[in-house]
């Protein structure tokens, strides 16, 4: 009966935005290649335009501020836990693609308020096994296949989250995960 009173809301971001394309703007080097066509056209119109829209949904359940909130809780939900999705719609056709994002799903913790305080594991490999199999089990569930791109630091104050990451992908063995580790500290 309260149905009525009960406003669907989100906490992330929203935007739409119409984008056209003009095949006809060109560099004055472009016009003068031999190899560019100097007649180029859409099949459906000379401008086609694009639909573009970025929707970013924050879970409701464990948000909070970085370094006070990290990891997975008993019920598999981690901390900070985002998901993006981007569409694109072109001549009656839409195209999806979502990015989800989040805490390691692990038992971890940040203690202080010191800038980048070190991290600590605060269960063990086998009180963890339990919650990271409920976080992924919900994610496949929605999501089918996932590629799971680890961006902790490898060698450094991080590396003891992403070993317990790693070591959690691996005994929870599932087909339809791909783990890959990418440390931005060797990009820099």
């Amino acid at each position: 009966e309260v149905d009525f009173w009960i406003i669907p809301i989100i906490q992330g971001f929203v935007q739409i935005e119409e984008l056209v394309v003009n095949y006809n703007e060109s560099s004055d080097d472009d016009k003068s290649s031999p190899e560019t066509p100097q007649e180029s056209s859409c099949v459906d119109d000379i401008h086609p335009t694009f639909l573009v829209a970025l929707i970013s949904r924050r879970s409701r359940h464990r948000a909070g501020m970085r370094y006070k909130r990290r990891g997975v809780d008993k019920n598999g939900n981690v901390a900070n836990y985002v998901e993006t999705e981007q569409l694109i719609h072109v001549h009656n056709h839409t195209l999806s693609y979502i990015q989800t994002r989040g805490s390691v799903p692990v038992f971890w913790s940040q203690v202080g308020y010191r800038y980048n305080p070190r991290p600590r594991l605060d269960k063990s490999e086998n009180e963890t096994v339990s919650c990271f199999r409920a976080h992924f089990e919900e994610q496949l569930k929605n999501y089918k296949k996932q590629v799971i791109i680890n961006l902790v630091d490898q060698t450094g104050r991080e590396k003891i989250i992403g070993d317990a990451y790693l070591k959690q992908v691996l005994l929870y063995n599932n087909a339809n995960l791909t783990y890959v580790s990418f440390d931005f500290h060797e990009h820099w």
